[in-house]
């Protein structure tokens, strides 16, 4: 059995077949092929954070494999209330085939994978974000520009910076980080996906100017300056990234073909401009819906492992 906590855990191989298989059953879907891989199973789907793309992507996506999604809110069950986390893992995982969990400690998740008896998935936490990078390379694949990609993310080191470290690391392809000075990603995963990098030729680049890490770039990729949980931090973020914004100035200096991505949801005028939002190069909304897709082939495969 596995869980799919981050990508530190997978191989190259490993996180290409399951994307490959997402891209299958995609395919299959297009073409009104309906195939139940996973009938009568059950996805729990706990939410300690609110979510519009990952509650609908995995609820459908269960669905669609033949199974049904329970959504768990903070606010109905007793985990976060008083009941042991381990507790709630037992429970829950003799009651239900797999676990998707959004919340905001690493810890927290990875404590209820210790004491699970049935896979779980991060669905987000304040330091990982994996199942949007495996939408994201599915897209990177599908517009052409998954082979020797050189990605550019401006903006918070976050945990979507971290998880674009750890893909790049493993997949062995070029990546710049370009973060306001004390906003960096953690220096840990950083040491770590240096470390993965030695092995598989990536090059990753860590600094603060935007416009030289985007400069020929053929992916750019951005996301909100303030996350959930950061609200009160969000003036003064929105002062110290000032220059940040991914504008069409800065997309002028990426290679010619050069693709948007972004993990939704987006702040029009602050960490992008409206034009590179709505623009020709901008494939965030095909990114939008492979989160389905991916995450399907994710589902699929981690529930050929039990």
């Amino acid at each position: 059995m596995r869980h799919f906590l981050t990508l530190k855990d997978y191989s190259k191989e490993e996180i290409l077949e399951i994307i490959d298989l997402g891209l299958r059953i995609k395919a299959d879907l297009k073409k009104g092929i309906h195939k139940e891989y996973m009938p009568k199973k059950t996805l729990a789907m706990i939410f300690e954070k609110s979510s519009t793309r990952t509650r609908v992507s995995f609820e459908t996506g269960i669905y669609q494999l033949g199974g049904q999604g329970l959504f768990l809110s903070s606010r109905d069950i007793h985990l976060g209330r008083g009941e042991p986390v381990k507790d709630t893992a037992r429970v829950i995982s003799s009651m239900c085939d797999m676990v998707m969990i959004r919340t905001f400690a690493q810890g927290m998740l990875e404590e209820f994978a210790e004491y699970s008896d049935v896979p779980v998935i991060n669905g987000l936490t304040d330091s990982f974000h994996p199942v949007q990078l495996l939408a994201d390379y599915m897209t990177m694949i599908e517009h052409g520009h998954a082979e020797n990609p050189v990605v550019a993310y401006v903006g918070d080191g976050n945990n979507m910076t971290h998880s674009w470290l750890l893909l790049a690391a493993k997949l062995g392809f070029e990546l710049r980080v370009a973060t306001p000075k004390g906003y960096g990603p953690d220096a840990a995963v950083v040491a770590q996906a240096e470390a993965i990098a030695e092995e598989s030729g990536a090059v990753i680049r860590i600094g603060n100017d935007p416009e030289a890490a985007i400069a020929g770039a053929t992916v750019v990729t951005t996301d909100t300056w303030a996350s959930m949980g950061q609200e009160g931090e969000k003036e003064e973020r929105i002062r110290a990234f000032q220059g940040y914004i991914v504008d069409d100035a800065k997309m002028a200096l990426a290679a010619e073909d050069a693709i948007f991505l972004h993990c939704l949801p987006a702040y029009r005028g602050q960490e992008v401009s409206e034009s590179v939002l709505e623009g020709p190069q901008s494939v965030v909304f095909d990114e939008a819906e492979n989160r389905l897709h991916a995450q399907k082939g994710l589902m699929v495969w981690l529930d050929r492992q039990r």
